[in-house]
């Protein structure tokens, strides 16, 4: 998986620079330096330490909250399209039939075309027209009987709840953290990690060991961050798969294939009904 290469080169980079920046300083600065200030040094590192973790755990719940709520929406929308192919089921005339094609075609477009141009922050302009070619499909239909009214009007009220879940998941592809607060998570790394080289130790090697590790642990919480800020982006992207499965099963027809291991979606949740 790319996105686990991508980890492991983020990873083993982040220590190679806290190792080669605590040589250099070595080089430069003698730890005999350094010594007489090692307590201050610890209890400067506790603080800013603390003060970053607090931090770096506010931001992954931040975007971890995103992309599940991006999933939920994906899973709503594709719920609230599958109720109306089943209301209008109950409909007379060519009318559920040709919802029901215009909803598949949504979903394939929505998965095919639209998908790749959430993770840069944009809409589908073709898979917007599909959409409205729906409820364009679904108001053409006149109800005769009370039957119909009741059946009409509640597909409608559904396909109203489809239209928010997917202008509420167009915005969350359009949310990202600000650069300031990315800003404020480099800066912070570098000055944690860059702490441990105030300490005055005659062994290099612990120190290294310990200043590889803490750059190991925040290189791997910030490319989570990054990983996870845009939820249609990476192998843990938000799938289309509960989209077209939900539609393509109420509206009769074989569920469309998802997208292939490392496409568009390739970690999905279903979709309830």
């Amino acid at each position: 998986m790319r996105s686990i290469a991508a980890l492991c080169l983020t990873v083993g980079a982040g220590m190679a620079a806290a190792v080669a920046g605590l040589v250099a300083v070595r080089a430069a600065v003698p730890p005999d330096y350094f010594q007489p200030s090692n307590d201050v040094a610890g209890g400067y590192l506790q603080t800013v330490g603390t003060i970053y973790a607090v931090l770096l755990a506010f931001v992954v719940f931040v975007v971890w909250t995103q992309s599940n709520d991006a999933r939920r929406l994906v899973e709503r929308q594709a719920d609230e399209l599958a109720d109306v192919l089943r209301l209008t089921a109950g409909l007379g005339g060519p009318v559920p039939g040709r919802v029901a094609a215009a909803a598949r075609a949504y979903a394939r477009e929505a998965a095919d075309g639209e998908w790749p141009l959430l993770a840069a922050g944009r809409g589908g302009a073709r898979a917007a027209e599909l959409f409205d070619r729906v409820w364009a499909e679904l108001a053409a239909f006149e109800p005769g009987t009370a039957r119909e009214e009741a059946l009409f009007a509640e597909a409608v009220a559904r396909f109203s709840e489809a239209g928010d879940a997917r202008a509420d998941l167009l915005h969350c592809g359009r949310v990202r953290l600000p650069v300031l607060l990315w800003l404020l998570l480099l800066t912070g790394a570098a000055g944690t990690v860059g702490s441990m080289y105030l300490f005055g130790v005659e062994r290099l090697g612990p120190l290294a060991a310990m200043a590889a590790n803490l750059a190991g642990a925040v290189s791997f919480m910030l490319f989570l961050i990054w990983e996870l800020d845009n939820p249609f982006r990476g192998d843990w992207r938000v799938s289309p798969a509960p989209l077209l499965t939900a539609v393509g099963l109420a509206s009769g027809a074989p569920p469309a294939a998802g997208p292939e291991p490392g496409g568009p979606g390739a970690a999905s949740g279903g979709a309830g009904d």
